[in-house]
């Protein structure tokens, strides 16, 4: 199965059925799929070609989910961007995978775009909301130029598709380790069998509604969408949760079924006094991105009784791991599950051999829904991807530190590189945040660590107090000291009105990490030159 065949098969089995409901527009499976072979027809009459990569910045939109299946349908590769992306990155995306053909919004040519005269292998420009200063500044770049408002699907016999299930479908940009993004290559096969696996251990079906105000820039957004085609549901594609109000009232209003969040977004909904919203047929809730805190997962389960809430690990190089059964949660509140279906899971020690429960190591994954590799980055590609169990394989190492318990079930430690050494112990970040999360008035927390001349690294905390409530460093340091053992109490705890996220919703870690290296670096400085 290819992934164009979510959409062909839903419209051809519920044509008239509502697929897509964006802020203002309804749309059925017929509507997307004449858009789509209409956008695939001009693709293909602009040269895109089997294999060739279709770069999409748009917010989440029906142009956006149009542009996807297009590319497919054109036998091309799909690479969703955030739409605030800025000039020079997308510059070096375009290049970085080559790309003959972009879909974008018009508001990129507001001014004299940086990327249209710095990328030779773009071919072709596509503007949602297209004018004459966007299409004179394409032509002016020796681009060709075409407006998505202007497409109509004529009915007409298409050119038969070439592509196979191990071909690449999309490439998912994902941070990398020099600061440039790297490219997740995901093939038809990685995609269908991740959506499978999905599906399945969710139970969806068509008549689910899913809300999803995640960015399709964001693999966990991006899935909702090719979840729901495949089944044949419906999705409401909103672009944030900045208002929590709107979004609400469409859960009730839609009869959603199905709301994926991340941690920010149940902070926010903690903070909220859901008794004037009812959710009548609201039947399961996700997360994933990063494990909600403990405390999280306690409240949200006494705000939502009668939901699922399932609580999930993954990485976008095979998009999912694992997920915790809903009725497990109560049981193992902290712990993210087992592989789901169709996937093998385990921990390995640093010579790679295999350990018990109770041990901590990291966690490796074996499945089809494994990325290809990381697009034209061979030695980062041998890094993750290494010699499996069977002859010839490959297996994904995640780089990220687990322990089982005697029945399976998986507890996340940290990143490899997150875990922070002090006083000769190794110290899990996530397990401070959880014991901070249970003091009442914290809405936020993040720990990374900062240099220490005597214990080599020291803990520090950046907590956010709850809208209404307040809360001190000393407080903090208090609670810690009676929830954690005296080498995990940070030393450091700084009050904040917020942190910093990255695109998927995420804290930003290693934002935070480099606010404080430039304080201290300023901070040395002033102090040599009043020295001098």
């Amino acid at each position: 199965m290819l992934v164009a065949e979510f959409l062909e098969e839903s419209a051809r089995r519920f044509p008239e059925k509502t697929a897509l409901i964006t802020e203002r527009e309804r749309f059925t499976y017929r509507e997307i799929e004449e858009r789509a072979s209409a956008l695939a027809d001009a693709m293909a009459a602009a040269g895109v070609s089997r294999g060739d990569r279709v770069v999409i910045v748009l917010p989440n939109s029906v142009e956006a989910v149009v542009a996807i299946f297009a590319a497919l349908k054109a036998d091309a590769v799909f690479v969703v961007l955030h739409a605030t992306m800025k000039s020079e990155k997308l510059a070096y995306v375009l290049n970085n995978c080559r790309a003959t053909a972009i879909v974008v919004d018009s508001a990129k040519f507001e001014t004299e775009p940086q990327w249209l005269g710095e990328t030779p292998y773009l071919r072709s420009v596509f503007v949602r909301g297209g004018d004459k200063e966007a299409s004179e500044a394409i032509c002016r770049a020796g681009k060709r130029y075409g407006s998505l408002e202007s497409l109509r699907w004529t009915g007409g016999a298409r050119a038969e598709r070439r592509s196979i299930d191990i071909d690449l479908a999309a490439l998912i940009y994902t941070s990398g380790s020099t600061g440039r993004p790297k490219g997740v290559m995901m093939t038809h096969l990685n995609i269908v069998s991740a959506a499978n696996s999905i599906t399945t251990y969710l139970e969806n079906r068509a008549d689910d509604v899913v809300l999803n105000v995640l960015p399709l820039s964001f693999d966990y957004g991006l899935y909702q969408l090719l979840m729901m085609f495949k089944v044949g549901g419906t999705l409401v594609l909103l672009n944030s949760f900045a208002y929590a109000h709107p979004v609400l009232q469409r859960i009730a209003e839609e009869g959603v079924t199905g709301f994926p969040i991340v941690p920010t977004i149940s902070a926010t909904l903690l903070q909220m006094n859901l008794s004037r919203y009812a959710f009548p047929k609201l039947r399961y809730i996700t997360n994933t991105a990063a494990a909600l805190p403990i405390e999280h997962i306690r409240k949200l389960r006494a705000l939502f009784p009668q939901v699922k809430i399932y609580s999930m690990y993954g990485l976008t190089e095979c998009k999912r791991v694992s997920y915790l059964p809903p009725e497990e949660i109560d049981v193992r509140p902290g712990s993210v599950g087992r592989g789901m279906p169709n996937e093998e899971v385990y921990i390995v020690d640093p010579e790679g051999n295999r350990v018990g429960p109770g041990a901590v190591g990291e966690l490796v994954i074996r499945g089809s829904n494994v990325m290809k590799g990381y697009w034209e980055l061979p030695e980062e590609t041998e890094r993750c991807l290494r010699p499996g169990p069977l002859p010839g394989e490959r297996v994904l190492h995640s780089g990220d530190l687990f322990y089982a318990d005697q029945d399976g079930y998986l507890y996340f430690v940290g990143r490899r590189d997150d875990i922070i050494k002090t006083r000769g112990e190794k110290v899990s970040p996530r397990e401070i945040e959880d014991a901070i999360y249970s003091l009442d008035s914290i809405a936020e927390a993040a720990v990374i660590a900062i240099p220490d001349p005597i214990l080599g690294s020291a803990i520090k905390a950046l907590v956010v107090a709850k809208p209404g409530t307040s809360v001190t460093a000393q407080q903090v340091l208090r609670h810690c000291a009676t929830k954690l053992e005296d080498f995990m109490v940070p030393k450091v705890v700084e009050v904040r009105a917020s942190l910093p996220r990255t695109e998927s919703g995420k804290v930003n870690r290693r934002m935070l990490a480099e606010e404080e290296s430039e304080m201290r670096t300023e901070s040395l400085f002033n102090s040599t030159a009043r020295v001098m």
